[in-house]
């Protein structure tokens, strides 16, 4: 017999259209002009998200993965008619448009179910990396001096110091970002400018490139977090003329070359005192954008050591085995585990959401109105029209005989007696 009391969850994602990663099966590696180091067989999104479904089964819950298929209707009904202890988020997106990744969220509110990762404002501010950027450097976190443009065109007195990087000021996970998104002269930035004006939406971030190293750093936990041992990045077998950046095509085709030439390890090679500064600094950057759970952090250090948080990116990728699963697994956590505590912190919270509720029952239940046998009951302690009629005859007649054998008036302040 299936046991019912274990914790349910939903593992929800979006989904349409045909999975570019399918067609990767069909796909010699021979075939390609470069030799490739990795796997170019990498895991379609369903099998990406049942592979959560699947962990989180062998960790005790009731585990389910779940499409929404762009489909609010279909969310909804499913929310309504068989509402799960927790809703494990994996929604990045609705309607082709990331903006609207907070609005599904705030689905989950309105509905009071517990849900894993980051909250709508947290998941709106960190999709705006000038804001980011804003609320860093104001609680003395460094971060690459930068200028927002609402159109190609920089100002004659930006005070930028070149390489500069050019980014999509509301995009994410890599897009717009590739070889050319890094510029060395005027020509060039003015080029890029276009380019990104055209492809897509406005603003426009335009940063100082930090040379030196990139870490991505990952953060597990909420009182307290835990910062998992950093990954550092090797640019060192990129192409040559190739900037050393983590481009979208490193990041996500495995048909590209560059895909095959940025490399990781865990832990990074860094000195004890330069890791303290890094875990102060991510620590201090996901306290200050509300992240909870866990959220993974773009880190450069300079030549000098001095430590710049790039950017803020909460619910990032869990794919087993790679960012922040595996620096999970470099601090003893299988993939399971990692998953099995995220939930845990959701679990927490729809505890929360239990005892709010029966708050408010009792607050309800105190204002509301008697009920009509209640109030039939109270009035019954209350004499009758014919009955008070009567009282106020009587109490007339008393009055009147009072007068007739003399009473004491009093007038204001005055007393005085009538009658003998």
């Amino acid at each position: 017999m299936v046991d019912d009391t274990r914790p349910s969850v939903l593992v929800l994602y979006n989904f349409v259209g045909e999975d570019e990663y399918e067609r990767l099966k069909e796909v010699d590696p021979k075939s390609l002009d470069f030799e490739p180091e990795y796997d170019i067989e990498v895991p379609t999104v369903i099998e990406e998200y049942e592979a959560v479904a699947k962990a989180l089964r062998r960790e005790g819950f009731r585990a389910k993965a779940y499409n929404i298929r762009e489909d609010l209707t279909r969310l909804q009904r499913r929310l309504k008619r068989n509402p799960p202890d927790v809703i494990f988020n994996l929604v990045e997106f609705f309607d082709d448009d990331p903006e609207l990744e907070p609005d599904i969220v705030g689905l989950f509110e309105l509905y009071r179910i517990a849900y894993t990762g980051a909250t709508p404002f947290a998941l709106t501010l960190c999709q705006d990396k000038a804001m980011t950027k804003k609320l860093l450097l104001e609680s003395n976190v460094l971060t690459p001096r930068f200028v927002l443009l609402d159109e190609p065109r920089m100002p004659k007195r930006h005070k930028l110091r070149f390489p500069v990087i050019v980014k999509p000021a509301l995009e994410d996970a890599s897009s717009g970002i590739e070889k050319e998104s890094v510029c060395y002269d005027d020509e060039q930035l003015a080029a890029r400018l276009e380019y990104v004006h055209k492809e897509f939406p406005d603003p426009i971030l335009v940063e100082e490139f930090i040379e030196g190293t990139e870490l991505h750093v990952a953060v597990l936990g909420n009182d307290p977090p835990e910062v998992l041992p950093p990954i550092q990045w090797d640019f060192s077998d990129l192409p040559e003329g190739h900037p050393s950046i983590i481009s979208f095509a490193a990041k996500w085709n495995p048909l590209s070359e560059v895909y095959h030439r940025v490399h990781s390890m865990c832990p990074p090679e860094l000195p004890e005192s330069t890791l303290k500064k890094v875990e102060k600094a991510v620590l201090k950057a996901f306290e200050i954008t509300w992240c909870r759970d866990y959220a993974r952090l773009d880190v450069r250090i300079d030549a000098e050591g001095r430590v710049y948080v790039l950017e803020v990116n909460p619910n990032p990728d869990l794919t087993e085995g790679v960012s922040l699963m595996e620096a999970a697994e470099e601090a003893d956590y299988s993939f399971g585990e990692t998953l099995a505590q995220i939930v845990g912190f959701a679990l927490e919270r729809k505890e929360e959401i239990e005892h709010e509720r029966e708050r408010r029952r009792i607050e309800r239940e105190k204002k509301k109105p008697a009920s009509p046998e209640a109030l039939t009951a109270t009035l019954d302690g209350y004499p009758s029209d014919e009955e008070a009629a009567a009282g106020d005859g009587q109490a007339q007649a008393v009055d009147e005989s009072g007068r007739e054998a003399g009473t004491t008036k009093t007038t204001g302040t005055t007393e005085t007696t009538t009658g003998v």
